[in-house]
C-alpha cells in the first residue's frame, strides 16, 4: 500500500505522558513482585450504549495505532517522573527501554459494535498491555462518540451533503480528531484544514458575517467574493434581509451561483421560500446549505426542505449529547508466567450491579439472517462454531509489536456504510431505543 494513500503522517511527540499515574504504579509493583511479565490478555469493551443509541461506531482505530508506534519514554519524561518521585529507578529502567512488542486486534474501523462488543483486544506481557490502557481509552471514547453523532446526522440526511464545521467549539486538537470521526461516520467535508493537511479530508469554506460587514453594503461584499472566488462560491445571504441578499447574490453571480448559506430563522420556511426565489430568477441548479446549531433531529426535521447539504458544528464535536462511549480496558485473561505455551487462565472482577463483566479472551461474530440482515452479536470465548466462522469481526492491527493493518480513511468510511446498511431498519430510528442487536455469549 502507498503510504500517500493513507494521508500525511505529521510527527507527534511521544505519547507515553498521555496516561494515568497509577499504570506506572501497577508497573512497579508488579515489577518488584514478578508478575509484571506475565501474558496478559486486556479487552476494550462498553457496558452499554449511550442513552437511546442503537448502534455505535468504531472509529479512532488509525489514530491508537499511531499512539502505541509512539508510546515510548524520552529523557526528559524520565527526568520527570524521576524529579516527582512517581516511580522507583527499577521502573525507571524498564520504562526507558519501553516499546510494545505484543498483539493487537480489534473490529476494523468503521464497524459497528454493541454491548459487550470486545471492540479491541490487546496482549502481551501485564506490564507493557497496561501501560496502554489510558491512552487507549481517551482516542476510542471520544472518536467513537463523535462518528456515532455523524452516523445518527448521516442517516438523517438521506443521501445530501454533510459539512464539518465544529473546530471553533472544541479544543484545537479534538477538532482534528472530529473532523477524522465525523468523515467516517458519513460527513462529506470539514472546515479544518489542518484535518484537510493531516488527513486528506476534502476541505470547504467561503465566509462569514463578519465580511459583509466589512464592507459598506452587501452587494459590495458578494462582489468582491465572486471576484475572488468565482460564480460557483457559496454567499451567505442572512445577514440583513435574506429576500434581497438572494436577489443581489444572482443579479452579481447570474444563475451559475454555486451556493447561498442560510444561518439562522426558521430554516424549513426560508429554505422553501429561497429555493423558490431562486427557480424564479432562473438560479435552478444554485445550491441551499443551512447551518445554525443542527443536530440529527434538525436535520431530520428538514428532510422535507429543498435543501442540498447540512454544515454541523456544536453538535457533532461534542458528541450530540454522548460526548464518550464509556468503554473500559479490563484484564480479563492472564498466564501464570511469560511462557508462551502457559495457559490463560480467565479473570474478572466480581462486582455488583452494572460493572460486572466477563473473562476470557473472546471472539465476535455477527449472525445474520438469511437476507443479509444482522439479528445477533455473538461473542465467545470457545472454539467459534462452524456457521459463525466467515462472521467473526476481529481483524489483527498489531503483531510482535509492529503495525500490520493501517489503511486509507476512505476504507473505515466505506466499511462504515456498508456495516451500517446491515443493520436492521430499525437503527435508523432517532427515537429513543434498545441497542438494535442483542449481545449473545456462547
Amino acid at each position: 500500500m502507498n503510504s500517500a494513500d493513507l494521508g500525511r503522517r505529521v510527527g507527534v511527540p511521544s505519547t507515553a505522558l498521555f496516561t494515568d499515574q497509577y499504570e506506572l504504579t501497577m508497573v512497579q509493583a508488579a515489577l518488584k513482585a514478578g508478575t509484571a511479565d506475565r501474558r496478559s490478555v486486556f479487552e476494550a469493551f462498553t457496558r452499554r450504549l449511550p442513552e437511546g443509541r442503537r448502534y455505535g461506531v468504531v472509529a479512532g482505530t488509525g489514530r491508537v495505532l499511531d499512539a502505541v508506534e509512539n508510546f515510548h519514554f524520552e529523557d526528559e519524561m524520565l527526568g520527570f517522573l524521576r524529579d516527582q518521585d512517581v516511580v522507583d529507578g527499577p521502573t525507571l529502567d524498564y520504562l526507558a527501554d519501553y516499546r510494545f512488542s505484543g498483539d493487537i486486534w480489534g473490529y476494523p474501523e468503521g464497524e459497528v459494535y454493541f454491548p459487550g462488543s470486545p471492540v479491541l483486544r490487546v496482549e502481551g506481557s501485564f506490564a507493557e498491555c497496561v501501560l496502554l490502557e489510558t491512552v487507549i481509552l481517551s482516542i476510542l471514547n471520544h472518536d467513537s462518540a463523535i462518528a456515532a453523532a455523524a452516523s445518527r446526522m448521516s442517516a438523517a440526511a438521506g443521501g445530501r451533503g454533510l459539512i464539518e464545521m465544529g473546530a471553533r467549539r472544541t479544543h484545537e486538537l479534538s477538532a482534528v480528531a472530529s473532523s477524522r470521526a465525523a468523515y467516517i461516520g458519513g460527513f462529506d467535508t470539514t472546515s479544518d484544514l489542518a484535518a484537510g493537511f493531516r488527513y486528506n479530508i476534502p476541505t470547504v469554506g467561503t465566509s462569514a458575517h463578519a465580511f459583509t460587514l466589512l464592507h459598506d453594503s452587501e452587494r459590495d461584499a458578494f462582489r468582491a467574493q465572486v471576484d475572488s472566488l468565482g460564480r460557483g462560491t457559496t454567499l451567505l445571504v442572512d445577514t440583513y434581509d435574506v429576500t434581497e441578499a438572494v436577489r443581489t447574490a444572482v443579479e452579481i453571480a447570474g444563475p451559475e451561483l454555486g451556493a447561498v448559506r442560510i444561518d439562522s430563522g426558521d430554516l424549513l420556511l426560508v429554505a422553501h421560500r429561497v429555493r423558490q426565489q431562486l427557480d424564479e430568477l432562473g438560479a435552478t441548479e444554485t445550491r441551499i446549505v443551512v447551518t445554525s446549531d443542527l443536530d440529527e433531529y434538525a436535520i431530520a426535521s428538514l428532510a422535507a426542505a429543498p435543501v442540498d447539504a447540512y454544515g454541523v458544528g456544536t453538535q457533532l464535536v461534542t458528541g450530540s449529547g454522548q460526548p464518550t462511549c464509556s468503554m473500559v480496558y479490563k484484564l480479563v485473561a492472564r498466564a501464570a508466567s511469560a511462557d508462551p505455551a502457559d495457559e490463560l487462565r480467565p479473570v474478572a472482577k466480581k462486582s455488583m450491579g452494572s460493572k460486572s463483566s466477563k473473562g476470557g479472551r473472546k471472539w465476535a461474530a455477527r449472525r445474520r439472517d438469511e437476507e443479509g440482515v444482522a439479528e445477533a452479536e455473538v461473542i465467545g470465548t470457545g472454539p467459534v462454531p462452524d456457521e459463525l466462522a466467515g462472521q467473526q469481526l476481529l481483524v489483527e492491527l498489531v503483531k510482535g509489536g509492529e503495525v500490520v493493518a493501517r489503511e486509507p480513511l476512505d476504507e473505515a468510511r466505506e466499511r462504515h456504510i456498508a456495516a451500517r446498511a446491515g443493520l436492521p431498519m430499525s437503527a435508523m430510528q432517532l427515537s429513543r431505543g434498545e441497542p438494535v442487536l442483542p449481545t449473545e455469549y456462547v
